[in-house]
């Protein structure tokens, strides 16, 4: 991936593109080396609980992770199949340290009822967009389900307050035509290196102003960390 520099990983970080539900090209990657951490980008759109779908590479000593795709959130399936059946798995709005890196997760997409990341937010949390829905539109006592994919300012607020090595989103940067200079801003603050995206299903390599590496990821595309992390 050119310029960067190297990190020394304790163990292998293999990132996938949005599988859609085809976990096959992921399986047989992380089938292919020494077990470490897998990171799925979003849009699982799961068929059946993650863990069953992830069976022989969890058996094999894989630690699967993943962050939040906008078709996670379209039916109960898909989200009950994902985040009811594999919490422990979820990357979202934290920062976790894997293979001693510092990854952090910023789940979901825009929507331009919350907000569109351009103009000012109509929200700025999921506590005040609740807090105007209707009764009817409430789901399982919170969100709505369309909305549990959402992306709120608070996100970026809560996520600005730390420090990490990787960001790992499913709406791009501004090196994709579709991306967001806001999600740029987040990793020169955070101190990021690299950032993997999902959800535009193009595989390519760029590098921000900043200096900041980026990867995106085509549909189930996995895609082994290098280490150090140079060329790709």
């Amino acid at each position: 991936m050119g310029r960067g520099g190297g990190w020394e990983l304790k163990y292998p970080i293999l990132f996938a593109g949005d599988p859609h539900r085809n976990f096959s090209p992921i399986l047989r990657a992380c089938l292919e080396r020494p077990p470490g951490t897998l990171i799925l980008l979003g849009d699982c759109d799961c068929p059946a609980p993650l863990p069953s779908i992830m069976a022989p590479a969890i058996e094999a000593g894989w630690d699967v992770r993943w962050i939040l795709g906008n078709h996670d959130t379209e039916t109960e399936a898909a989200f009950d199949n994902l985040v009811t059946a594999h919490p422990a798995g979820d990357l979202g709005l934290r920062v976790t340290e894997i293979g001693g890196l510092r990854i952090a997760g910023l789940p979901g997409v825009f929507k331009p009822r919350v907000w569109d990341a351009i103009e000012p937010p109509h929200f700025q949390t999921r506590a005040a967009f609740q807090a105007s829905l209707r009764p009817h539109e409430a789901w399982r006592g919170g969100l709505p389900l369309w909305h549990r994919d959402t992306i709120f300012p608070e996100d970026f607020d809560r996520l600005a307050t730390k420090r990490f090595d990787v960001l790992v989103t499913h709406e791009a940067p501004t090196s994709h035509p579709h991306g967001f200079c806001i999600i740029d801003d987040l990793a020169r603050t955070a101190g990021a290196r690299l950032i993997v995206h999902g959800h535009h299903h193009r595989s390519y390599e760029a590098v921000l102003k900043a200096g900041i590496q980026v990867r995106g990821l085509g549909i189930a595309e996995p895609w082994i960390m290098p280490d150090p992390l140079r060329g790709g």
